[in-house]
């Protein structure tokens, strides 16, 4: 899950901007703005550095799409978003507010290898619906398995 180096805000943007488009077809300005409580120029600032790291198409006045690169990092982004969230939720029994919270941290800091190593235990989970009093060891042996 490799991304041209971002900062959070902007990967907090192309993320909106990936879920935008997923409801619309058509995404601009504004519907970010109001998306993300702030104001347009926050917006065209973002959207013109988004645009310099060819992640997204845009030009003033114009409807703003997602390249190809963009949208493959967005979907990137919104994964580790989604696993982050139902980790904390299914897993740990966070409440879905703070759950939501701490996945939007999380998710800017999170290493590849921790999400991976995430996302393994949950489908480790999913698959053997663990109760048992060894299950730590299981879920070891499992990573091992899938070479993690």
């Amino acid at each position: 899950m490799k991304n041209k180096t971002i900062s959070s805000s902007l990967e907090d943007y192309l993320e909106t901007i990936y879920f935008i488009y997923q409801e619309k077809k058509g995404i601009k300005a504004v519907d970010i703005a109001r998306r993300l409580g702030v104001n347009k120029s926050s917006v065209t600032e973002a959207l013109r550095a988004l645009s310099e790291r060819k992640l997204l198409n845009y030009a003033p006045y114009e409807v703003i799409t997602l390249t190809r690169e963009g949208e493959k990092t967005a979907k990137e982004i919104a994964l580790k978003h989604k696993s982050i969230f139902d980790f904390l939720t299914r897993i740990l029994g966070v409440e879905t507010e703070e759950a939501m919270k701490n996945a939007c941290r999380v998710e800017h800091v999170i290493s590849d290898d921790v999400l991976n190593k995430l996302i393994t235990f949950m489908e480790f989970n999913r698959e053997f619906h663990c109760d048992q009093h060894n299950f730590i060891e299981e879920f070891k042996d499992y990573c091992r398995n899938k070479n993690l």
